[in-house]
């Protein structure tokens, strides 16, 4: 019996697998074999900060070969962790990159949709593999591959160090490392304090800390250049203004409002943002929906961001997993189905044609080409509606926990 559910189990794993090769396989070969100047030029970035370092040139001022001409922008310690890939052929590089891309999206789909998976043990395997197939054709998704991007990787770190019941590192180390990495993952930081885990918030900041003073005694020069000027740079992400920054301050910019207009609306509705999603996402974690918890906060951060490129909403993935739950609302799966199809289609193109070739009133065609920003947006507007407003117990983080049990009467089962 044993033997035969061994095999079972491994059938499984085997289908799931050949599911997730057959479904995302067409779309990984699409950007592995396009032409060699527009693939995986992001990789090709922070390769090239790798060889930055091991030839003692300066990260912050060389550009990748024409036709991108792309800067590095991260932090200098992620032009460290970056340095392996500098002995890697580029061939190989991409094809390993994006392994480990389907590799991250698995880990997330792993927790974002728990409990789901829950409800079928047996079938997990195969379910994860459809899950994944789906999950990476929304155009955030697509993009991963398309430009090897790492907002996966920091993704599955943030959602593993928040929803893992259990973890062998400290809880918030993962999310330090990524604020680290780039900045954005920072707002889970934010969101540990909310949910009143004070000591993992601690930790990521200690963490985040620890490796960046770290990187500045090993790159003094780049970690100036990088914490005192390229930071302060946004021109150096490329043009603000573009159809894919999808963040509030992107579609400010695309309006063509006075620059003291736009900055000063930015930061009026990126604080509003904050408090209310803040708010959200404490009240959705601490009535025991942590998955719900984590994509508002991933939201918010996509939103209040200066600059947030459209593979920054790979943050859809944990929206639909919070969507989903266990799959048992009907509306849920629906409106799970429509998010998903709406990212799918490449609905700011849309905007694009419309305002070219003058169809209809220029606000629609603007409308539609800040699609995916607002469908954000209004991603955040359910998450706080879905839950009731009322007086929630505080939470305790896991520490807290521990220390307190160590002080709990042992009761015995026979006696006082």
């Amino acid at each position: 019996m044993a033997e035969r559910r061994t095999k079972r189990e491994i059938a499984m794993v085997v289908a799931g697998l050949a599911i997730v090769v057959a479904a995302v396989g067409p779309l990984a070969l699409q950007w592995l074999t396009n032409a060699p100047d527009q693939r995986m030029v992001d990789l090709d970035v922070y390769r090239s900060g790798g060889q930055a370092v091991l030839r003692g040139a300066p990260v912050y001022d060389f550009m990748t070969q024409p036709p991108q001409l792309l800067p590095f922008t991260y932090p200098p310690f992620a032009v460290l962790i970056a340095v392996p890939l500098a002995f890697v052929p580029w061939s190989v590089a991409q094809w390993l990159w994006a392994a480990l891309i389907l590799l991250a999206l698995t880990i997330t789909v792993r927790y974002a949709f728990r409990p789901l998976l829950a409800r079928f043990p047996g079938w997990a395997p195969v379910l994860t593999g459809i899950i994944v197939a789906l999950c990476a054709y929304p155009m955030p998704l697509r993009d991963q591959f398309r430009f090897g991007q790492v907002d996966v990787f920091l993704m599955a770190m943030c959602v593993a160090d928040c929803a893992a019941p259990r973890t062998r590192w400290p809880r918030g180390l993962l999310v330090g490392l990524a604020t680290a990495i780039k900045l954005v993952p920072g707002v889970f930081i934010v969101y540990f304090l909310v949910t009143g885990r004070r000591r993992e918030a601690v930790t990521a900041v200690v963490g985040a800390a620890v490796v960046s003073l770290g990187t500045f005694l090993i790159l003094p020069a780049d970690s100036a250049d990088y914490w005192f000027r390229a930071l302060f740079d946004s021109e150096r992400l490329g043009s603000n203004t573009a159809t894919t920054n999808q963040s509030i301050r992107g579609m400010l910019l695309r309006a063509y409002l006075p620059d003291s207009v736009a900055s000063a609306l930015w930061l009026l509705c990126a604080a509003v943002i904050a408090y209310v999603g803040f708010r959200a996402a404490r009240r959705t974690a601490l009535m025991g929906d942590e998955i719900g918890g984590i994509a508002i906060t991933g939201l918010v951060g996509v939103l209040v961001s200066p600059v947030s490129w459209i593979h920054h909403l790979a943050w859809l993935v944990v929206v639909l997993g919070a969507l989903v739950g266990t799959g048992r609302g009907r509306k849920a799966l629906a409106l799970a189905a429509g998010v998903w199809l709406f990212y799918v289609l490449t609905i700011p193109w849309w905007g694009i044609d419309l305002l070219a070739y003058h169809i209809g009133p220029r606000p629609i065609g603007r409308i539609v080409q800040d699609a995916y920003g607002l469908g954000a947006l209004g991603l955040l507007f359910v998450f706080h509606r879905r839950r009731s407003v009322g007086k929630i117990p505080e939470r305790e983080s896991e520490s807290d926990r521990v220390d307190a049990s160590r002080d709990e009467p042992r009761v015995g089962t026979l006696g006082p």
